[in-house]
């Protein structure tokens, strides 16, 4: 057993660990080459070359590019979920604190990384059904840690906070496209301003009993 788990190892990694390293790295380079050239431009050859990979190892742990978008996608947004949540979570029990908090760090992130920004903003759209399928997931997500969900969020509630998230995006790809030209903090208090509209007309909704 000894001698078989020696013969798997190399650099201190089993098979395993080197197949999830090598699958990481070419994750990273297709969020940079896409982050140059765009997903539609980006080619299987070019991404491999950033990695160091050889298209081999492509292969090994995607079925095609369509495949490694997602992979990408999933990478770059579950990252900046994870931090949305923990900037809401640390921002208290005020709700429009905790949704300022999670705007903040979304907003900033996007500033600060504009090659995953254009992943998760640009490149993830008009692929196909598959793609968008991810895509939805995600900003349902994203609705939910700006506006956590109750036990009476669905209906046209739920159709309230799509379009709450549809609003902040808007305002992101706009944002991001004209190269940053508002403070983080000017961007937010307008992405917040149109939440708070769809909040306020969820609360109506619900006191007057409608669906």
């Amino acid at each position: 057993m000894a001698s078989s788990r020696k013969a798997r190892l190399y650099g201190g990694m089993d098979a395993e660990e080197r197949r999830a390293e090598r699958r990481l790295k070419l994750i990273d380079a297709a969020i940079e080459v896409y982050g140059e050239v765009g997903y539609r431009g980006a080619t299987v050859k070019a991404i491999c070359e950033a990695a160091e990979l050889t298209e081999r190892y492509f292969y090994e742990s995607f079925a095609n590019s369509e495949a490694l978008l997602i992979a990408a996608y999933n990478h770059v947004v579950g990252h900046l979920h994870e931090e949305m949540t923990a900037a809401a979570a640390a921002a208290g029990d005020g709700a429009e604190m905790r949704l300022r908090a999670a705007l903040t760090l979304y907003f900033t992130r996007l500033k600060e990384h504009p090659k995953p920004a254009r992943v998760f903003l640009l490149e993830i759209s008009g692929i196909s059904p598959a793609v968008d399928a991810v895509k939805l997931d995600a900003l349902r997500v994203f609705g939910d840690i700006l506006v956590p969900p109750t036990s009476e969020k669905a209906g046209a509630a739920t159709l309230l906070s799509i379009g709450m998230v549809g609003a902040v995006i808007s305002i992101a790809l706009r944002w991001v496209s004209k190269q940053y030209p508002q403070a983080v903090e000017d961007v937010v208090a307008i992405a917040a301003g149109f939440c708070r509209v769809a909040l306020t007309e969820a609360d109506r909704r619900r006191g007057l009993h409608l669906p």
